[in-house]
């Protein structure tokens, strides 16, 4: 189906008429992440009740650059490939360059993924190991995301995906309590029942991670790898400024965002952002023949 003339803001009142009427995730394709951010706006405007909204930002750096991401954006990412494969409502909007972009295998962040709870037999050292393994760092003061703090038998701990850091409270190997705290005031706000631990990067940085990414950039570049600051940082475990641009040397085979998608999820896709990628028409029609998505052609 395409629909033309859609002037102003009736663009936002008719994907949000269209995302009311789909009893699944609704995946919206636009120009760039200004349009994107927008476009989100408008759509919770007209909604008659406030859909599900996943976030799955661009890592606005350039590629091959020695900056990295900010944590938030990271953080934002994880939390979006860790829920939107079980989303069975809501919209999920995003540039068409974010959308094309390759990710991380879908096992990757089920592996490294963790609940934990009020009562549970952890034990402090194990569950440092586990978040050393899954990517977060050891602080003194826990403030952004992907950090953790140890103090006798108390745990600071700022998950990736979460608005707030947990302080968790061991007694011996049980977990006694979980409380949200202010990263500013490290003053405690409430008692959490529960809480989901996602990995702190989107690639590994453990040993078989460390392994894997020497191995591929060996056979990839023809250099002393010795000479080349990133492969001299990931190789002693350190995680180098740039290293997402990276990514395929740490797998065998990347995934994209389709591979994430719920079965049922429906694509609309901007008109103006198709002349932003060329062949994307041929990628979503082979997607489309494997999995059954329900396309809605140029908005």
């Amino acid at each position: 189906m395409r629909v033309g003339q859609l002037y102003g803001s009736s663009r936002g009142l008719f994907i949000s008429e269209q995302i009311a009427a789909h009893s699944g995730l609704s995946v919206v394709v636009c120009c760039n992440m200004a349009d994107a951010e927008q476009l989100e706006q408008e759509i919770r405007f007209f909604s008659e009740r406030t859909p599900a909204i996943y976030r799955f930002p661009d890592l606005e750096t350039l590629p091959y650059d020695q900056f990295s991401p900010h944590q938030d954006i990271i953080s934002e990412r994880i939390r979006c490939l860790a829920s939107i494969s079980s989303a069975s409502d809501g919209f999920l909007v995003l540039p068409i360059s974010t959308l094309l972009q390759k990710i991380a295998p879908t096992e990757f962040i089920r592996q490294r993924s963790l609940d934990l709870k009020v009562g549970d037999l952890v034990g402090m050292t194990a569950l440092r190991d586990d978040l050393s393994r899954y990517g977060y760092r050891a602080v003194s003061q826990v403030e952004e995301h992907g950090e953790f703090s140890a103090r006798g038998s108390i745990l600071d701990l700022f998950p990736m995906g979460s608005s707030l850091p947990f302080r968790i409270d061991f007694f011996d190997d049980e977990v006694e309590s979980i409380r949200s705290f202010d990263a500013e005031s490290q003053l405690s706000i409430e008692k959490i029942d529960r809480i989901q631990l996602l990995p702190a990067q989107e690639y590994p940085l453990d040993e078989a991670g460390i392994k894997q990414f020497r191995l591929r950039f060996r056979e990839t570049f023809d250099i002393d790898p010795n000479t080349c600051p990133v492969y001299t940082d990931i190789s002693n475990g350190i995680a180098s400024a740039g290293v997402e641009y990276y990514l395929p040397l740490f797998f065998d085979e990347l995934a994209s965002l389709f591979d994430y998608l719920p079965a049922e999820s429906r694509l609309l896709i901007d008109d103006a952002a198709l002349t932003h990628a060329n062949g994307f028409i041929d990628q979503v029609q082979q997607r489309y023949e494997s999995r059954r998505y329900n396309l809605e052609w140029p908005l």
